[in-house]
């Protein structure tokens, strides 16, 4: 079949060249990366020293922490109020540094998407500086932020705010590149101007997407700012930190069950909120 000399053959597989290419060559490049996978996943069983005995007892040694966490100890009433001060704290944190980031990213969003952007060079800038803010983690923009204003939440505030703008800023750029074009069509032959179109076109239509988002990011910044504490940017990650170094177990279980709690009343919230801007649907 392969040397047929039929000319309606030859045309078809001239026609689908691709298609009558040995699988390897089709598949190049997936094959390539599968490789490459393979390889990396080699080296880091090797050079990471992951065993099967260090497994076994690392289980072995966690279901003795855990029996430890068990009950949850809050202590006295001292002692509550100082986590319940630090969670307030951690949401606080949360809260500023979400909505800051979601003020600053919104303007942002629209320079970055390829149909609102007045400039091709101004679109490439702000895509590339979402990436650097984004590509560091939020606890390196913490420590970073600690050597400028020092210790305390209003680190963890610019850290979780620096962050965020480089995620906000990515999400709000995709979600106004995907928006439906009919309602900007219909503003501007009705006569309205560039900046009607946006407000009557796209951030209707966008308003539950970005909303959606910005929730998302502060139920999971409310978890990250439980983490950035623990290197003095405020919050329940200090006294984490602390309950760890104390081996006092009973208790540091006591404050994950309450981060726990909090995670889980802000997202019965978010939600309620979210259905409140977009609409009872029937599922």
């Amino acid at each position: 079949m392969s040397g047929s000399t039929d000319p309606k053959h030859l045309a078809l597989r001239a026609r689908f060249a691709p298609m009558f290419m040995p699988y390897y060559r089709r598949h190049a490049r997936a094959l390539l990366l599968v490789i490459l996978a393979v390889v990396l996943l080699g080296y880091g069983v090797s050079s990471l020293e992951v065993t099967a005995a260090r497994l076994l007892s690392g289980i072995g040694q966690l279901a003795r922490i855990a029996g430890l966490m068990l009950p949850p100890d809050p202590g006295s009433l001292a002692t509550v109020l100082v986590f319940l001060k630090a969670m307030a704290e951690t949401l606080a944190i949360a809260l500023l540094g979400t909505l800051g980031a979601a003020l600053v990213a919104f303007p942002l969003g629209f320079l970055a998407a390829r149909n609102t952007t007045v400039s091709q060079s101004l679109r490439f800038v702000a895509r590339r500086s979402f990436d650097t803010l984004r590509g560091v983690d939020v606890l390196i923009w913490a420590l970073i932020w600690i050597n400028v204003v020092g210790l305390g939440p209003f680190a963890g505030v610019l850290a979780l705010m620096t962050s965020d703008i480089g995620s906000l800023g990515k999400l709000f750029s995709e979600a106004i590149e995907a928006a439906d074009q009919k309602p900007v069509e219909g503003v501007v032959s009705a006569g309205g101007s560039a900046s009607a179109a946006l407000r009557f076109g796209i951030v209707p239509q966008l308003l539950p997407v970005w909303l959606s988002q910005v929730l998302y990011l502060f139920e999971s910044n409310t978890r990250s700012a439980s983490i950035i504490g623990i290197v003095g940017a405020g919050g329940v990650g200090l006294v984490l930190s602390e309950q760890i170094r104390t081996l006092e177990f009973g208790q540091m279980s006591f404050m994950v069950a309450l981060i726990w709690l909090t995670v889980s009343l802000i997202d019965l919230a978010c939600s309620r909120l979210r259905f409140a801007v977009i609409g009872a649907r029937a599922l």
